[in-house]
């Protein structure tokens, strides 16, 4: 891999915010974007996209959101907006995936927002560094994008491809773009904050990532030369905050009618976004719990009146005689809260079970540390909720948590230049370990059992960056010419077989046995190596040393 790396980009492209810190090599100080179209003093902007009825670009971020709607609106306005297009990559039920206007497709989306971002990335460097040559970006730039934790291997894939698209990068498979995880570029962040509380390796602290579409906790420890082992497999779940907008929906179905609000957001999807934005605005952000007087009351002649003409028979004219006032008290928004919140509750109470004690016990509660990070943990309500349930333990919500991850992701991309911080292969590593989150082997064949699958690295084992997972195999039949390995991975501890229920096929790699292909002894080694954010499988033949490396061909159903 070759070098000349200059500026370093983190990228937290999220799923209703997104945001970037950037930094120059040579500089110590991570700096993050505060400026923004339409916009200025935030660390995000909204991950929004306005089309024209061409399906071009037309805004992005704060400008593109839909405005207070007036008697006499244009239509088209507010009708090719697109948001919230991140779900698609998850692993979500298509209900809980949103509507794209006019037949856009998501990965269409994805690859204008990173192109809008992107100018904006080089305009920000350039502005700092008038010397910088943007012509030089794709040589010069490192950028590292941040994915949740549950994101799979092809899900990442098409985040390259975007990214590729986008023209952030020159190649699809430039060593210039670097995937983390949220949680792990949070945990980087945090572990920087660490030194606040006087801690000292050995300490153990998670992190409780909310953001908008999805929330990832991870328990790490630190270790020595201030590098991150991980102490559990990490959890992820899409309960973000954007699904709090989503029972403020299924309330106004519930009050309006499904008809209603299907018709709003196929025809005038703009009014329905600023019916949630004055939702998020006046009843979602400032909610604490605290003050059970507290409520929003919605006038929909203002802030939708498209709708009006969609509501019928007896909501009709109870919403008449309510003079099209919707008032949310204290009880209704925290209704709203609450099925979203609890579920973020149960996975912290799963993964402090799962430290095996290191968090739960009594004695060291204080000096171990949960912190809270992304947009959603700046939630009052949330914060509340959290703090009283762990009331024994030290929560933390650091200095402008919605920028913790494009910090941590920016801090660990600087640290590719850190010679203190390379690995026993000379590659960069400020992650020590992690935990896996699949068992991982290959399909083999055993005489008189047939084809068995073959475990090299289970599920709950903590494997160090780059470590290799071996078997020695040789050809079944003397005649073989080539090997084939499949590589499949299962969430099962103990399968047995490739055809399981759960099994996946994650790549397949293919070797030359044609040498003295009369022979059986052919003995070949094939190795498993789980690096930063990849898999790598590399087979050896021993007779003549020839090595062969896959770059998985990802499965559609994966």
């Amino acid at each position: 891999m070759s070098w000349d790396i200059r500026f370093v980009v983190g990228l937290d492209f999220g799923t209703t915010f997104s945001g970037f810190s950037y930094c120059h090599k040579d500089d110590k100080t991570i700096k993050t974007n505060t400026e923004w179209p339409g916009a200025t003093g935030e660390f995000k902007t909204n991950t929004v996209l306005q089309y024209d009825e061409n399906l071009n670009v037309k805004s992005w971020g704060y400008p593109a959101l839909a405005k207070r709607p007036k008697r006499n609106f244009d239509i088209n306005e507010q009708k090719y907006v697109a948001e919230l297009f991140k779900l698609h990559l998850g692993d979500l039920n298509d209900s809980l995936k949103p509507n794209l206007p006019n037949g856009l497709e998501y990965k269409k989306t994805i690859v204008d927002y990173l192109r809008e971002i992107g100018k904006w990335i080089k305009m920000t460097i350039k502005k700092d560094w008038p010397h910088f040559d943007e012509t030089k970006f794709f040589e010069q730039v490192l950028l590292v994008l941040t994915v949740p934790a549950e994101y799979s291997e092809k899900a990442k894939a098409i985040m390259r491809d975007c990214v590729h698209q986008a023209e952030l990068i020159d190649e699809r498979n430039s060593d210039k773009l670097q995937f983390t995880t949220e949680p792990e570029a949070a945990a980087i962040h945090c572990r920087d904050s660490l030194g606040e509380h006087d801690l000292t390796c050995g300490t153990i602290f998670m992190i409780v990532d909310c953001g908008g579409g999805t929330v990832d906790l991870t328990t790490r420890k630190l270790l020595d030369g201030n590098r991150l082992g991980e102490v559990t497999e990490r959890i992820g779940d899409f309960c973000g905050s954007s699904f709090v907008d989503g029972e403020f929906i299924k309330y106004l179905r519930r009050e309006l009618g499904n008809e209603a609000i299907n018709l709003l957001r196929d025809n005038f999807y703009g009014q329905m976004q600023f019916l949630v934005q004055s939702f998020c605005q006046n009843a979602k952000l400032p909610f604490t719990g605290d003050d059970q007087n507290f409520c929003y009351e919605i006038n929909l002649e203002e802030v939708s009146p498209v709708l009006l003409q969609y509501v019928s028979g007896e909501r009709r004219q109870r919403m008449e005689a309510a003079e099209w006032l919707i008032k949310l008290d204290y009880n209704t928004i925290k209704s709203m809260f609450d099925p979203v919140v609890e579920r973020i509750l149960r996975m912290m109470h799963t993964q402090i079970e799962n430290t095996s004690g290191v968090l739960i016990t009594p004695e060291k509660r204080k000096t171990n540390i949960i912190f809270l990070v992304g947009g959603f943990s700046q939630s009052a309500y949330l914060q509340k909720r959290i703090k009283e349930e762990f009331s024994g333990y030290n929560i933390s919500v650091p200095n402008n948590p919605i920028a913790a991850i494009s910090r941590g992701a920016a801090i660990y991309g600087k640290s590719f230049s850190e010679t203190d911080m390379l690995d026993m292969d000379g590659q960069f590593s400020i992650i020590d370990s992690r935990i896996l989150r699949y068992t991982y082997g290959i399909r083999v064949y055993k005489s008189g059992e047939g084809f068995l699958f073959k475990s090299l690295a289970k599920r709950g084992d903590e494997v160090r960056i780059n470590e290799a997972f071996s078997v020695r195999v040789q050809p079944s039949h003397p005649f073989q010419s080539t090997g084939l390995f499949e590589i499949y991975f299962t969430r099962s501890f103990s399968a047995r077989t490739c055809e399981e229920t759960g099994m996946k096929l994650f790549g397949k790699l293919k070797i030359d046995w044609s040498d003295d292909k009369h022979v059986m002894d052919r003995p070949t080694t094939f190795k498993l190596a789980f690096g930063k954010m990849e898999l790598k499988a590399t087979a050896q033949n021993e007779n003549n040393g020839q090595t062969y490396q896959t770059s998985f061909d990802l499965q559609d159903d994966e």
